[in-house]
C-alpha cells in the first residue's frame, strides 16, 4: 500500500516513497530571493508563473498558486469552468488543517484559481467501518480510537445531472502493534460523495464503495521489513470511473497489491450491489510480472477512458515509485475487463510489461527537468472533443539553491494527440492555449531539441540537439532524412511519424511560441522535441 510503502520503501528502493501519497517531506522554507519570472513574447501573453514556487507555497499565498501544490489531479467540467481536485499534498504541508481534497478551477486550463477544499473532516463511516472489520477478524482485534488518516487521489465525474466524487481515505496505523516491520498498514477505503453543482461545493456523502480486503493468502503478520507479499487482494486506492457505451458503470482501482481491479457498480447508487465474498471486490485487469505469486507490484493510479473514435478502452497506469521514477504507461482493450494489450502485443492483464511509455522523467536544456510525472487524469473538452493529460511534475532531487526540491509539485496539463493506429501521444510542452498557426515545411527547418523517453529507472532522459535542414536532411544527435505532410501535420523522420503542434517554450529564458513534435517508435517509446527560437 502507498502509505505503508512510504514508511518502508525508502530503505528498500532508495526513494522518497515506494508509492506513498501524502508523506511529502516537510521542509523548512529557506530565505530565498524573489523568483525571477521570465518575460514573454509580445505577440502572445503566455503563462509567466515560475516552476520554483517556494516563495508562494504557504497557505496565505494560495490566491497566487495557480498550479502550485498539485498532486494526483482529477478534472471535469461544470458550467464554464474546469474543476481540478487532488490529494492532500503540498510543499511544507501547507494544506494541513484546512480540510481535504483541495480543488481549483479554470476557464482555459491555463489560469487556475484555488478555491479551497471539498471536505472539512473525515466522514464518520470510515472509523465505523474500520473497527467493524477489525472486530470480525480472527482473532478479533481491538478498536482503534483515534485512527491516523491520509486523504488521497479522488476521481471526479459527471453522471447524469450529478457530479460524483470518488475519494480515498487511508488508515495509516499498523494493523497490529506499532512496528511496520511486523505488521501491514490498516485498510484503505474508497467513498462516494455527490454534488448538484461544483460551484456550490456542497456535497452529500454516500458512504463506502469498497475497501482493501484480505484474500486470506497472506497473514497481516509480516516477516520483517523485506516481506512484500502483500496482505490485501486489491488496495482500495486510486479510483477511476467510467460509463461504458452500453451504460454500465465501472470503478477501476488499485495500487501495488496484486494489481489493478475493475469493479462493476450499480448505476443508480454508484456502488457495488454486494461485497460479500472476495470475488465481489472486482476482477484484475492489469498486473506487472508474475501475477500468480508476485503480490507487490510496482504499478498504481489507473485512469480509464473510452475513445469513441477508435472504439477502445485505454488504461493509463503509473509505474514505479513516485518521487523520481514515476512514468506513465497505457494499454487498450475492446472490453472493459480486458484483456488489455500493449503496443507490442503484450497481455498486460496477464502481467506483461506495458508499452508504450507516454511520460517519463525528462529535461530539455536550460531547465532542471521534471520527474515524478504520472498518476494522470485524462479528460476531454466537451465542446471540441480535444483530449488532455494532467498530472503533477516534481522538480528533481537536490536542485542547487532549492530546499527539498523534490517536494515541489507543480500541476501540469498537456495536450493528447492520437497516432494513425489509435495510440495516445502526450505532447512535450505544457498546455498554454497557444493560437494555432499554419505549419509548413519551411516552419520546421531549424534547430531542435529532441528527447527519447527510453525507460530507465530513476534516470532523467536529456535532450540532444537536432537540425532539420531545408534539403530534408537530419543532423546532430539524430541523423537521416525528413519529410512533412501538411494535411495531417505529420513529420516523418527515418520512418517514424511525429505529430507537430504549436506550443509554448516553458524552458526558454524568454518564453516564446514555438513548435513541438511527438510520437511513438515502433517499440513503444515516446519521442518529444521542441524547436528553438
Amino acid at each position: 500500500m502507498k502509505y505503508l510503502s512510504f514508511i518502508i520503501v525508502a530503505a528498500l528502493m532508495v526513494a522518497a516513497s515506494g508509492c506513498g501519497k501524502t508523506s511529502t517531506p516537510t521542509p523548512v522554507p529557506p530565505v530565498t530571493p524573489p523568483v525571477v519570472v521570465p518575460t514573454v513574447t509580445d505577440t502572445f501573453p503566455g503563462p509567466t508563473y515560475a516552476d520554483n514556487y517556494i516563495s508562494i507555497a504557504g497557505w496565505d499565498s494560495r490566491a497566487q498558486w495557480n498550479l502550485a501544490n498539485v498532486h494526483d489531479p482529477t478534472v471535469t467540467k461544470c458550467g464554464d469552468y474546469y474543476y481540478m481536485y487532488q490529494t492532500d499534498a503540498s510543499y511544507g504541508n501547507a494544506l494541513d488543517g484546512h480540510g481535504h481534497y483541495p480543488y481549483r478551477r479554470s476557464k482555459d486550463l491555463v489560469k487556475w484559481d484555488f478555491m479551497g477544499t471539498a471536505f472539512t473532516s473525515v466522514p464518520a463511516w470510515v472509523k465505523d467501518s474500520l473497527n467493524n472489520k477489525r472486530a470480525r477478524m480472527v482473532p478479533a482485534l481491538p478498536a482503534i480510537d483515534n485512527p491516523s488518516y491520509g486523504y488521497w487521489a479522488p476521481c471526479i465525474r459527471k453522471v447524469g445531472n450529478k457530479y460524483r466524487l470518488y475519494y480515498c481515505v487511508v488508515v495509516l496505523d499498523p494493523i497490529v502493534g506499532t512496528d511496520y516491520n511486523t505488521s501491514w498498514s490498516e485498510r484503505a477505503f474508497i467513498g462516494l460523495a455527490e454534488s448538484d453543482d461544483l460551484a456550490t461545493n456542497v456535497w452529500t456523502d454516500k458512504g463506502m464503495v469498497v475497501c482493501s480486503e484480505p484474500d486470506g493468502l497472506e497473514s497481516y503478520i509480516r516477516n520483517g521489513g523485506s516481506d512484500w507479499n502483500a496482505y490485501f487482494k486489491f488496495n482500495a486506492i486510486d479510483p477511476s470511473f467510467i460509463i461504458t457505451p452500453e451504460g454500465e458503470h465501472w470503478l477501476v482501482y488499485g495500487s501495488w497489491h496484486t494489481g489493478i481491479a475493475a469493479l462493476k457498480l450499480n448505476a443508480a447508487t454508484g456502488k457495488p450491489d454486494k461485497l460479500e465474498t472476495i470475488n465481489d471486490y472486482g476482477v484484475r485487469i492489469a498486473g506487472r510480472g508474475n501475477i500468480s505469486n508476485n503480490r507487490w507490484q510496482a504499478l498504481e493510479a489507473p485512469e480509464i477512458i473510452y475513445n469513441e473514435t477508435t472504439g477502445y478502452y485505454y488504461l493509463f497506469m503509473a509505474y514505479d515509485e513516485l518521487s523520481v521514477a514515476y512514468n506513465t504507461r497505457v494499454a487498450r482493450s475492446r472490453n472493459i475487463t480486458g484483456p488489455y494489450v500493449g503496443m507490442d502485443g503484450g497481455n498486460v492483464t496477464a502481467g506483461a510489461e506495458c508499452w508504450p511509455i507516454v511520460t517519463h522523467p525528462y529535461a530539455f536544456n536550460n531547465h532542471t527537468g521534471w520527474v515524478g510525472i504520472s498518476h494522470c487524469a485524462v479528460f476531454q473538452n466537451p465542446d471540441t472533443k480535444e483530449w488532455f493529460y494532467a498530472s503533477q511534475g516534481r522538480l528533481p532531487k537536490d536542485v542547487p539553491g532549492v530546499n527539498a526540491s523534490n517536494a515541489l509539485m507543480m500541476g501540469q496539463v498537456r495536450s493528447i494527440q492520437w497516432t494513425e493506429d489509435g495510440w495516445p501521444v502526450v505532447m512535450p510542452e505544457r498546455y498554454a492555449a497557444v493560437p494555432k498557426s499554419t505549419i509548413t515545411e519551411q516552419s520546421l527547418v531549424g534547430n531542435w531539441e529532441q528527447i527519447t523517453l527510453q525507460y530507465q529507472y530513476q534516470v532523467i532522459q536529456h535532450a540532444v540537439s537536432v537540425t532539420l535542414s531545408a534539403d530534408k536532411k537530419v543532423s546532430g544527435g539524430v541523423t537521416g532524412g525528413w519529410s512533412f505532410d501538411a494535411t495531417t501535420s505529420l513529420l516523418n523522420i527515418n520512418g517514424n511519424k511525429y505529430i507537430v503542434k504549436d506550443a509554448w517554450d516553458w524552458e526558454a529564458a524568454t518564453r516564446v511560441v514555438t513548435l513541438t513534435y511527438a510520437g511513438l517508435t515502433s517499440s513503444g517509446v515516446s519521442v518529444w522535441a521542441k524547436k528553438l527560437r
